[in-house]
């Protein structure tokens, strides 16, 4: 009875933290930490970002569309993989520019553009050369480039990057690796070389493996790199400068006033109508959205419009959640079942429901974020941190506190939990 009635302590406090992070963030002296709401990385609708503009460098000749176009398909997933989903990028295949627009990172105070531009990465071409400098496929033919770990030689797992190639890259790599067996190939972003792995075996199905790197941070690096330089071209910035926020200054603050107005006017209507399972809700829905926050906050995924109406979708679906759970309880305590019993058995009527709903949503939310991208994967990532923080705040985290404050005397009178039914 005592360890039931500490979970409600614990569970606050578990709570009260998590929010507490969530919303100014937590510091070390290392200068590792979380960071919080505050520093959150905001869409260029809402905080404003750089408009760059990139063209080949020193290519001779006109670029092609379809070179044009595998540029911009390279920038987009080279964003994607930063979590900066709110961006543009267009092709003005006319003048052979790649134009891309994205937000400020979290924490900018310089709003410097040039400075900025070089979070999306080398723009230089990548080839990789045998040991006379005769170039023997270029990064157009890289598919793939992951830094992974694999076991050694002496069975301790170490890190390594994965390469893969497209057809043509496959026979390229397959001949020259034939040749090469025992001598250097060295991978080079435009005339500076980043590395040169000797080759081991003949490689004839376009998986390489690049070993002996210091260190995971090493190979991580060098992956990105090597992605970077899937571009067909070397690229240059032209010209760059800063967008304005379109919704204006002031949108943040009031979208923030606003939503602390609708939390405040649900909790006064689930306290006031379901009493005690109204005041879990709202504690719960503390969890849900400060969950949500971190789920934002810790990877930097960009905030975007799209991705606050994922945000209130995912919230709207929590009160159901729990306004779900408080009607089925109230309906065994009509029934004139006992308080505990009632609780336990409201808890799994509800679940039914609630898990269908959820899983319907988190269906199409893992669509959106296999076949989107940009703002699209922003409401797909927060539906899906929505769904989860769903089953961990509204269907868990509100059991476990209902259940330990029903233990306590003073909270057992059945009119804290519905008005229907007299006291036995």
């Amino acid at each position: 009875m005592k360890s039931k009635k500490a979970n409600l302590f614990i569970t606050i406090a578990i709570i009260l933290a998590m929010t507490y992070v969530s919303l100014f963030g937590l510091k070390f002296p290392n200068g590792i930490g979380i960071k919080g709401a505050n520093e959150m990385r905001y869409g260029i609708d809402i905080r404003g970002g750089v408009d760059a503009a990139f063209q080949p460098k020193d290519l001779g000749r006109a670029p092609t569309a379809a070179e044009m176009d595998q540029a911009r398909t390279v920038i987009e997933t080279r964003l994607d993989q930063k979590n900066i989903l709110d961006r543009d990028v267009t092709v003005d295949k006319q003048n052979g520019y790649v134009i891309v627009r994205f937000p400020w990172k979290s924490g900018e105070t310089n709003f410097n553009p040039q400075q900025a531009i070089a979070e999306l990465g080398e723009t230089a071409k990548l080839t990789f050369r045998d040991p006379d400098g005769k170039i023997i496929l270029d990064g157009s033919h890289v598919k793939k480039s992951v830094a992974t770990v694999q076991k050694g030689s002496n069975n301790m797992e170490e890190p390594v990057v994965s390469l893969e190639f497209d057809a043509v890259g496959t026979k390229l790599f397959a001949d020259a690796t034939a040749r090469l067996i025992g001598k250097p190939i060295a991978i080079y972003m435009d005339e500076n070389k980043i590395t040169a792995p000797t080759v081991q075996s003949s490689i004839p199905d376009g998986k390489a493996v690049i070993d002996h790197i210091g260190n995971s941070k090493e190979a991580k690096d060098l992956a990105n790199k090597i992605s970077a330089g899937m571009l067909p071209f070397s690229m240059v910035a032209k010209n760059y400068s800063t967008i304005s926020a379109t919704l204006g200054a002031g949108a943040l603050s009031t979208m923030l006033q606003a939503g602390i107005l609708a939390f405040i006017l649900i909790c006064l209507f689930l306290i006031l109508y379901y009493r005690i399972p109204g005041i879990i809700a709202c504690i719960a829905l503390l969890l849900h959205i400060a969950g949500m926050l971190l789920a934002l906050t810790i990877p930097q995924i960009t905030c975007t419009l799209p991705g606050i109406a994922g945000l209130i979708l995912a919230i709207g679906m929590g009160v159901d959640c729990n306004i779900i759970t408080a009607e089925r309880i109230k309906d065994e305590l009509r029934s004139g079942k006992q308080l505990d019993s009632a609780i336990h058995v409201g808890y799994d009527k509800a679940f039914s429901p609630i898990f269908d709903g959820n899983i319907t949503v988190l269906i199409v939310a893992f669509i959106l974020m296999i076949y989107g991208s940009g703002s699209m994967l922003s409401f797909a990532y927060s539906l899906v941190t929505g769904v989860v923080m769903n089953f961990i705040a509204g269907v868990t985290a509100s059991r476990i506190m209902l259940k330990s404050i029903s233990q306590f005397k003073s909270f057992r009178k059945i009119s804290f939990y519905t008005k229907e039914r007299k006291e036995a």
